[in-house]
């Protein structure tokens, strides 16, 4: 085989690998995407006017992801946990998809939760006390 045709098939195999990457994020069923993410079993989906913010629980850990509602299209998206008496873990930036994962040790104290896709914000108070 020549070296053009090995380039050829690598590339061809690697482009159905992101494809099907991509597939498998972009999937409709938001709790199977968030929860390759954020390991344990799901605790709360806080929906808001533009997404949802999916809240995972293992052990003492608190993990969250905000999804939006019209993935594919770059927008501003957040994603914040704060276990009580210490300070948020946040992930904020241009996303398609999902802001985070975020994880924290919270032990058995409360939490609170934030997400913002776009103008939609969400902050749920102390929860999981």
């Amino acid at each position: 085989m020549h070296c053009g045709a090995i380039r050829r098939r690598l590339a061809l195999g690697l482009a159905v690998l992101t494809a099907s990457g991509l597939l498998a994020v972009a999937a409709p069923g938001e709790a199977q995407a968030a929860s390759a993410l954020c390991p344990g079993r799901k605790v709360r989906t806080l929906p808001f006017s533009t997404g949802t913010v999916l809240v995972y629980k293992r052990g003492g850990y608190v993990c969250a992801v905000t999804l939006t509602k019209k993935p594919g299209v770059k927008r501003k998206m957040s994603v914040s946990v704060q276990a009580r008496g210490n300070r948020p873990v946040v992930d904020a930036g241009k996303y398609a998809y999902h802001a985070g994962p975020v994880t924290v040790h919270a032990g058995r104290r409360c939490v609170w939760l934030k997400g913002q896709v776009g103008g939609g914000k969400f902050s749920s108070g102390w929860i999981l006390c």
